[in-house]
C-alpha cells in the first residue's frame, strides 16, 4: 500500500483524487486549507467562529463508496437552501428530525447509525445558532447554505471545536474511500495586496478578482479585516498593517504525520493565492516535505489560466509554490528537498481555452519536467486524472528500481 499525500483545493484536483482512487493499493490523503470566507460558508465562519468546511466537503464528496448508501450520502452533499428559502420551515424541519423524524431537507434518512449522528449534529447546530442570534442581534441567512455547512457545524461542536476531528468524524460517517484533512485547525483569515497596492480583504474578493493585475503578496490574519476602518490607512500603512500582523497557521500534527509517512507527494493544480499558497504558508508543512527524503515530490502545473493569475505561464507556478514554501518558515529550503518532478501539459484541444503557455528556458528551479499532453480528450481544459496518476505510479516505479 502506498501512502499518496495531495496538496489541493477544493475543486483543483476534481480529475486526480477520483483517478487516484480508482487504483488499487493507493492510500490517498488530501490536504485542503479552509479559509474560504464566501457565501454561506463565510456565514458559518462569523457566526461559528471556525473554519470554513466547503472546500473539504468539496473533496469529501469525491471520496463517498460505492454502495448502496450512496444516493443518500451524495444527496446530503448536494443539498443547498434555495435563495429564499422560508427560515421558519427549515427550522422547523431541523427541530423534527432531531425529535426523531427521518426527513433532513427533504433527504429521507433510515439508517440508524447515520441518523443518530446526524440528528446530534443537527441539534447542537440549532441550538448553539439560537444562542448566537440573541447574543449578536441577528438571524443567520440560510439563502443558498449547503446543508453541509450545518451539518459540519455540528459535527465541529460535537467534536470539541477541533476541525480535524471535525473531518476525521465525517470521514468515518460516510466511509470515504480517501481522507481529508485541514491543513491547520487554527482559525485564519486570507488578505492579499495586488501589484498595484490594493487590498483584497478576504478570500472570497482574491476568489472574485477580475483583473489582470497578479496578486503580490497574501496574509493569513488571526482576524478577518474591518474594511470600513482598514481603508482610511494609507497605502503603506495598510502593507504595513498586514506584515505586522502576518500570522501563519501552524500545520496539524495529523498533516505533519500524513507528509512523514507519504511514499508520493503531489502538489495539485488550481487556484494559487486561494486555495494552495495559503496552505503552503503552513508552518512545519514544507519542513515535513523536505525532510521526507523517500517520497516521490511532484509538481503539476495548470492547464488554463484563470482569474488570479491570468498571465502565469508554467514556469511561474512552480516559482510561486516554491515562494510561499520558503516564507512558511522564513527558510530557504533546496528545490531538490521539495519538488523531484514537474508535470507540464502541452495539449491544445480548445480553441477558446486560454492555455497556459510552456517555455522551457523560464524554470529559474533546476527541477525535471515531463511535458505531455496530460489534457483530458473529452473535457478540454482540464487534467486527465488517469494519465496523471500512471505518470506519477511509472515515476515512483523507476525510482524505486534505481535505489
Amino acid at each position: 500500500m502506498l501512502n499518496v499525500v495531495v496538496l489541493n483545493g477544493g475543486r483543483g484536483a476534481a480529475s486526480l483524487i477520483p483517478a487516484l482512487l480508482d487504483r488499487p493499493g493507493l492510500n490517498v490523503t488530501s490536504i485542503v486549507n479552509a479559509y474560504d470566507d464566501g457565501k454561506s460558508t463565510g456565514e458559518i465562519r462569523r457566526f461559528f467562529n471556525m473554519l470554513g468546511p466547503s472546500d473539504i466537503r468539496k473533496v469529501q464528496s469525491l471520496m463517498l463508496p460505492e454502495g448502496p448508501k450512496r444516493d443518500v450520502a451524495e444527496a446530503l452533499f448536494d443539498v443547498r437552501f434555495p435563495l429564499d428559502v422560508d427560515r421558519e420551515e427549515l427550522v422547523c424541519g431541523f427541530e423534527r428530525f432531531v425529535a426523531g423524524g427521518e426527513e433532513l431537507a427533504g433527504v429521507t434518512v433510515t439508517d440508524p447509525v447515520l441518523a443518530a449522528a446526524l440528528r446530534r449534529f443537527v441539534g447542537q447546530f440549532l441550538e448553539t445558532l439560537l444562542l448566537i442570534e440573541q447574543v449578536r442581534s441577528q438571524q443567520f441567512n440560510f439563502a443558498d447554505c449547503s446543508l453541509m455547512n450545518c451539518l459540519y457545524a455540528g459535527a465541529y461542536l460535537d467534536s470539541g471545536r477541533d476541525m480535524e476531528r471535525t473531518t476525521r468524524t465525517i470521514d468515518r460517517l460516510f466511509r470515504l474511500k480517501g481522507t481529508v484533512l485541514p491543513n491547520s485547525v487554527e482559525n485564519k483569515w486570507l488578505a492579499a495586496v495586488r501589484q498595484n497596492g490594493e487590498v483584497l480583504s478576504s478570500e472570497a474578493e482574491i476568489v472574485e478578482l477580475r483583473s489582470n493585475v497578479l496578486i503580490d503578496s497574501i496574509y493569513l490574519l488571526d482576524a478577518a479585516l474591518e474594511r470600513s476602518s482598514f481603508d482610511r490607512l494609507s497605502e503603506a500603512d495598510q502593507r504595513l498593517y498586514l506584515e505586522r500582523h502576518q500570522a501563519p497557521a501552524i500545520a496539524s500534527a495529523g498533516v505533519r504525520l500524513a507528509l512523514a509517512q507519504a511514499d508520493i507527494v503531489i502538489y495539485s493544480a488550481g487556484t494559487q493565492h486561494s486555495s494552495l499558497y495559503p496552505t503552503y504558508l503552513s508552518r512545519g508543512l514544507p519542513e515535513a516535505i523536505a525532510r521526507n527524503r523517500s517520497a516521490l515530490k511532484v509538481f503539476v502545473t495548470n492547464i488554463g489560466a484563470d482569474y488570479e493569475t491570468p498571465t502565469y505561464r508554467a514556469a511561474d507556478y512552480l516559482h510561486g509554490a516554491y515562494r510561499y514554501l520558503c516564507l512558511a518558515e522564513d527558510r530557504h529550503h533546496a528545490p531538490e528537498d521539495l519538488f523531484d518532478a514537474v508535470l507540464v501539459n502541452n495539449g491544445r484541444r480548445k480553441a477558446d481555452t486560454t492555455y497556459v503557455d510552456y517555455d522551457d528556458s523560464e524554470y529559474r528551479l533546476d527541477v525535471p519536467r515531463i511535458v505531455d499532453d496530460f489534457e483530458h480528450p473529452e473535457l478540454p481544459g482540464r487534467h486527465n486524472g488517469e494519465r496523471l496518476v500512471s505518470t506519477m505510479l511509472d515515476l515512483y516505479a523507476k525510482r524505486d528500481l534505481a535505489k
